[in-house]
């Protein structure tokens, strides 16, 4: 592991910053930032045969298979082990058929990458290359301390311009999106564009405090990005299984209408409304049915089917937990035990199998 690194020593409050802070903070930094290219091959589907088209094929030769181009895309990732381990969002590597890594814009090689693990949740993926030398590497901070106004760089392969920089401050902490992530996310307002997502946003101290993620294409200046905390946890999740473990309940849910809830004597919509119950799970063990209202699940109250999935995923695997659900009318407590459904890691096989071959 490296030692933190202080750009700014001893910087008293109203003191400006150091005039080459973001120069040294670029030299430390860029050498652990790579760029990602993705390719994902054309997946062939049944057609119907078109009597046209197999005329032209008998009797001029002509192909009936219309040609299907392979989609490429770019992001961006940064190493955090000399091995060649590289932490990224998983919507940049998601569906990919081959992905290649880049150490530097000016490098004609590109290293073959493997998916070691991936949560779509979470938006954060672990890959790893295979390098001849140890490479440098992104020390991991903190994102706990992380305060609204400090100065932040973010790190990335905009537009797949190569290795940029672009500064900013911390705009807001603990900002929940459900749509983009688990996590409440750091705001910043350091241009994160196209091609930034999988990058490091550091601070000032050359130490990683989060993953640039999104951007919100409503407005200019805001942009998105998930804490290192958040990250950290889950990294050994990751290379040990694949994914992320989460406990499952087996049950498919509904909202709730204002119909619903007269029909069952209910004064509000708020809970998650059971509309069928998997066989052998947790929550037919528990006895849960269809028609259940669930309110509350763990000490929290739901209001709707994604907070109680949300709370589900979150809930700890192997242990009871108390969910107070509405039955005929009455709320009653159950305790369930949760377990995981197991989930394979089909990653690297369908990396391996494209490695060297070139797609069509």
């Amino acid at each position: 592991s490296f030692a933190a690194v202080s750009l700014n020593p001893a910087l008293k409050f109203g003191d400006p910053l150091p005039a080459n802070a973001f120069v040294e903070l670029a030299k430390l930094i860029n050498p652990a930032v790579v760029n990602i290219s993705t390719t994902t091959l054309p997946k062939r589907r049944q057609m119907q045969r078109d009597p046209m088209l197999d005329m032209l094929q008998e009797f001029y030769g002509m192909p009936v298979q219309p040609q299907m181009q392979a989609m490429q895309a770019l992001g961006t990732g940064f190493i955090i082990r000399d091995d060649g381990l590289i932490v990224t969002n998983n919507h940049v590597i998601a569906g990919a058929d081959v992905i290649q890594v880049q150490l530097s814009e000016k490098s004609k090689k590109l290293y073959e990458a493997k998916v070691i693990g991936s949560d779509d949740r979470t938006d954060i993926a672990l890959i790893k290359i295979t390098a001849d030398v140890k490479l440098p590497v992104a020390q991991l901070g903190s994102s706990k301390d992380t305060e609204v106004g400090e100065w932040v760089a973010a790190f990335g392969n905009p537009f797949g311009q190569g290795h940029t920089m672009t500064k900013g401050i911390i705009s807001a902490t603990g900002r929940a999106i459900g749509e983009i992530n688990k996590f409440p996310l750091m705001q910043t307002d350091a241009p994160i564009n196209p091609g930034n997502s999988g990058g490091p946003l550091v601070n000032m101290k050359g130490l990683v405090i989060g993953v640039n993620s999104a951007i919100d294409a409503r407005a200019q200046g805001i942009g998105f990005a998930i804490p290192i905390d958040e990250v950290k946890a889950i990294i050994p999740q990751l290379e040990k299984t694949g994914s992320v473990r989460k406990a499952f309940l087996g049950v498919a849910l509904d909202e709730i209408n204002p119909q619903s809830a007269m029909y069952l004597g209910m004064k509000d919509t708020n809970g998650a409304l059971i509309v069928s119950v998997e066989r052998n799970s947790p929550a037919s063990k528990a006895g849960l049915r269809p028609y259940d209202v669930v309110r509350e699940f763990n000490g929290n109250k739901i209001s709707n089917p994604q907070e109680l999935m949300d709370d589900v995923s979150d809930a700890p695997i192997g242990k009871n937990v108390k969910i107070t659900i509405l039955r005929e009318g009455k709320n009653r407590n159950i305790n369930l035990l949760l377990t995981e459904r197991a989930v394979e890691n089909r990653h690297a096989p369908e990396v391996k199998k494209y490695v060297g071959q070139k797609a069509p």
